[in-house]
């Protein structure tokens, strides 16, 4: 047992224990004996082990250096110092963080005086204190107790992993400037107490009145309610107008109830399963999803508080919010990031394990997507559901992810409100002060199990006998006060009790009415409507669309042009001015300078959206030669909400898409488009796309017009680059909830965008965009289809063929029209008609029907696509195609066999098999085909 443990590794140790506890006679008998002593004839975790021999290791370890025999030498005096240093980087280590106290923290040697050669000798000796707060010298048994206050009491503070000195040093003269210790007047003591003890008794009330239901209770992280408060006030003061908090279902209900004073009739009919009168007969949510939003008065005024709606993807919400608020942001003129600000409530668990909290981090400092910092604020209840910390991350800490951005986490424990309100004092101010995120970690514990219906002591026998002897916060705080003299007993009883019967004359009012459907058409969405709204006018005429191509396209005398952008720029002038046709990459940039002429507010984010990924855009150039960034189409912004900005975004699908999601919910007036790189990596967002995107409007009656912009094709660049998984989207189709495109003209784009952003409603368009037909000649346009018509749902066979002998109507959709059209006019064959379904939700079936009816003699209707069988439009519309048949007319499909991935990794094979469709196609038979 003597064996010198001063290096041991402790990843090696556990690794020895696990393999002495499956056979023991496998480790050395030093390690065996050791292990046997340990146990002691009890089963001992690997936790266990590794704090025991820490323990062994600090006392080996500290005797090392020892006092000096001349004080006087100059080295000694700066060991105060070291142990200051020590504190400020280890003190949160053993700071009284967990009411519960599961897991004594194990030894820190750099917290022992003797670590640094001090012993209880010094004590009453002065040292120099350098920077730290106070007087310049200091008897170190003081020193200790300012930085056991400071770093190691009810706040354990983490921010000395910053590389910027000027937030460290703000971060360490706030802190040690009032010892991490609140001292808030009397007043502010029974306010905390009022909030506090609402937010138990509300969950009292519920569990006793409603049992069995769930509601996600926020009992033992009740301190929740009186930081969101702080938050909210001393934002105020600080120049917020506005603040949107984000949230999962924990405590949701009582965010709703004691902080933005959602009514509490309105709770307990939910409860009650009240319901509305609904007209419109959506889903709706259940009732811990359900967002609000109401004003608050504070000290510096009123601010607008709104609490988002969130799905049960818990930190999902996260990018949302932040897109909002950077929307809102725009919208007030708020350059300086101090109007609107967001406020994210985590879980524990999911923080840690969610990887949209990493990439919704590494946004916070990106240029188009920062919002002037975001406070986190992780309820830290222990446990994920049933699963155990050291089971849910590989770190210490959940919120050490946050440090990816240098974020100070300010841990605290959740049964001390005024510690919590303090720490959020100081978050608020930190925020405003720097611009940057901060995190909260409110370590608190979860008096039920995942929901009331559950029983944790299944898995948790040991923290729920702990937590079941546990008082309630407001139990604690209020004999704490009491105490001190702040509120007597009777007082505190009278307080309690007024808001019990407060929430039972409530519930017992005979006089009660169902709750009102919020309007979602209110404010910024004013003049929208659900449905039925009256088609706009996106024609432009020549004399604008050439007028705008030169200020779109022009830049200074001084800026030099890279040569093949210089020659686009100077292609486009010569396309509207009638001498060449129309591109896509013109007909994108004309839909935005005309929107943006007329006072729209355009936004384009995604990986490479500023050139563009297939170098069609070049929406922002740069000067060949310095370097310097050109955005030319803010020459055309006109007006104070005319705004063009083309964003390219960091690698990442799931952030960024629920980003711009949260962005057009917050400002419908723009037109708000997410570009994937390629379509198939819009899978990597697919939460934001069920929960949002499709779902949105018939959960919550929230509508978004926000533009997926994903390239779609077949073109041997095998399975990731080719398909943009149209059956899927097609699949989620119902309600009218979303549109699905798949235009083959620029001239249908430069249209399609334009209604997007002019019609009086929002719905969220997919479309399947170009990558090769960016440069297939036979899909450009003319400056007059600009000038004239409008978006077409099909477009019509454009040869001039015998209707009476045409035999077959090839209908299709996307780029595979190009390669049938090519081959039927190689081959001269005039009895097959081809359609072109350039919108596949909601299907035109009014615009099928007339094109069946002018091919009269058609006896074979086939659908042809590039997709395998299975996937693809055809299953997703085949009964649509169907009620479109004339009498007689039969349906066939003709397709790639059906595969487990997209597409071949081949080239010569897609080259035979695209081969192969064709020519079944435009055969003469119906072999091959598939009724």
């Amino acid at each position: 047992m003597d064996a010198d443990l001063g290096g041991v590794n402790a990843a090696w140790v556990e690794s020895l224990y696990e393999d002495f506890l499956r056979q023991p006679d496998a480790v050395p008998a030093i390690w065996a004996e050791r292990f046997r002593a340990m146990q002691d004839g009890r089963d001992v975790s690997r936790r266990d082990v590794e704090q025991r021999l820490t323990r062994e290791s600090v006392r080996q370890v500290s005797p090392a250096r020892q006092a000096p025999r001349d004080a006087d030498e100059v080295e000694y005096p700066s060991r105060a110092l070291y142990l200051i240093h020590g504190y400020r980087v280890h003190g949160h280590l053993h700071a009284d963080l967990d009411p519960l106290h599961l897991n004594p923290p194990p030894p820190s040697p750099e917290l022992e005086p003797r670590y640094y050669g001090l012993s209880d000798a010094d004590m009453d000796k002065v040292f120099p204190t350098g920077d730290l707060v106070g007087p310049g010298k200091l008897p170190l048994r003081e020193i200790m107790e300012i930085l056991r206050r400071s770093y190691s009491g009810k706040i354990g503070p983490e921010f000395l992993y910053i590389s910027d000195s000027a937030q460290k040093h703000w971060l360490q003269e706030r802190l040690e400037s009032v010892r991490s210790t609140p001292d808030f007047a009397n007043e502010i003591r029974v306010q905390i107490f009022r909030k506090v003890m609402q937010a138990g008794e509300f969950e009292h009330f519920l569990h006793t009145r409603y049992a069995g239901q769930k509601r996600f209770s926020l009992e033992g992280g009740e301190s929740l309610i009186p930081l969101l408060n702080m938050l909210v006030h001393h934002g105020g003061c600080k120049g917020a107008k506005e603040i949107i908090l984000g949230m999962a279902h924990r405590g949701r209900l009582n965010v709703l109830a004691n902080l933005l004073g959602k009514s509490l009739a309105d709770i307990f009919a939910e409860f009650e399963g009240v319901q509305y009168v609904d007209a419109d007969a959506r889903s709706g949510d259940v009732k811990y999803h359900l967002g609000f939003s109401s004003d608050v008065t504070t000290p510096g005024g009123t601010v607008h508080l709104s609490l988002a709606f969130n799905p049960s993807h818990l930190e999902i919400i996260t990018p949302v919010v932040l897109g909002g608020v950077r929307a809102r942001q725009r919208r007030r003129g708020d350059d300086l990031r101090r109007q609107v600000l967001a406020v994210l409530v985590h879980g524990d668990a999911a923080f840690a394990g969610q990887g949209v909290v990493a990439e919704s981090l590494n946004l916070s400092k990106l240029s188009g997507f920062r919002t002037g910092g975001t406070i986190h604020v992780v309820v830290n209840n222990q446990i994920g559901f049933t699963t155990n910390p050291f089971d849910a991350r590989s770190t210490l800490y959940c919120t050490d992810i946050a440090k990816m951005v240098q974020a100070p986490i300010l841990h605290v424990n959740g049964d001390d409100p005024e510690a919590v309100v303090l720490v959020a004092q100081i978050a608020m101010e930190y925020r405003y002060k720097f611009k940057s995120d901060v995190v909260i970690d409110m370590i608190c514990y979860r008096r039920h199990g995942h929901n009331e219906a559950d029983e944790p002591t299944v898995t948790q026998p040991v923290m729920y006998r702990k937590v079941d002897a546990h008082p309630q916060v407001h139990e604690l705080y209020r004999q704490r006060l009491v105490t001190d003299g702040v509120i007597s007993e009777i007082d505190a009883e009278a307080m309690v009790q007024e808001y019990r019967t407060n929430l039972e004359e409530v519930r017992r009012n005979p006089n009660r009415r169902p709750p009102e459907r919020h309007n979602s058409l209110s404010g910024r969405w004013q003049g929208f409507q659900h449905r039925d709204a009256a088609e706009p006018d996106t024609a432009v005429s020549r004399e604008d669309l050439s007028r705008l191509v030169r200020v779109a396209h022009g830049v200074p005398e001084d800026f030099t042009l890279h040569p093949k952008v210089a020659k686009i720029y100077e292609s486009r002038v010569q396309m509207l001015d009638g001498n060449e046709p129309v591109d896509w990459g013109c007909a994108e940039t004309m839909a935005y300078a005309t929107l943006l002429d007329e006072g729209g507010w355009v936004r384009i984010s995604g990986q490479d959206s500023g050139r563009g990924t297939f170098f069609h855009r070049h929406a922002v150039v740069y000067d060949h030669v310095t370097g310097r960034k050109l955005v030319p189409l803010r020459q055309v912004e006109n007006g104070d909400m005319s705004h063009f900005m083309a964003v390219d975004s960091m690698l990442s699908e799931e952030a960024v898409l629920g980003f711009e999601y949260g962005y057009s919910l917050s400002e419908p007036r723009a037109l708000v488009i997410w570009e994937a790189q390629y379509g198939d990596f819009v899978n990597g967002a697919q939460v934001v796309i069920d929960q949002f995107i499709a779902a949105g409007e018939s959960k919550w009656a929230r509508m978004s017009g926000l533009v997926l912009w994903l390239p779609h094709g077949y073109e041997g660049q095998g399975a990731e680059h080719s398909s943009a998984r149209l059956e899927r989207f097609l699949q989620l189709c119902a309600e009218s909830n979303i549109q699905v495109v798949c235009p083959t003209t620029p001239a249908q784009l430069f249209h399609l965008l334009r209604r997007q952003s002019l019609i009086r409603t929002r719905k969220p368009l997919i479309f399947m965009a170009p990558k090769s037909m960016l440069r297939q000649k036979l899909s450009y346009s003319t400056a007059d289809e600009l000038a004239n018509g409008r978006f077409q749902p099909l477009l019509p066979e454009i040869d001039q063929l015998d209707t009476p002998n045409v035999r077959r109507l090839i209908v299709c959709s996307g780029k595979v029209y190009y390669d049938l059209l090519a081959e039927r006019r190689a081959r001269n064959i005039t009895d097959v008609a081809i359609v072109r379904l350039e919108q596949l939700y909601r299907f035109p079936y009014d615009e099928l029907k007339g094109q069946v009816a002018w091919f009269f003699a058609a006896k074979e209707m086939l659908w042809v696509q590039e997709e395998p069988e299975n996937q693809g439009a055809w299953f997703q519309i085949h009964h649509c195609l169907r009620r479109c048949l004339s009498e007689g007319m039969e349906l066939l499909h003709l397709a790639r066999a059906a595969a487990a991935a997209p597409a071949v990794g081949s080239m010569k094979r897609h080259l035979e098999q695209q081969k192969a469709l064709v020519d079944v196609a435009l055969s003469k038979t119906i072999d091959g085909m598939i009724p």
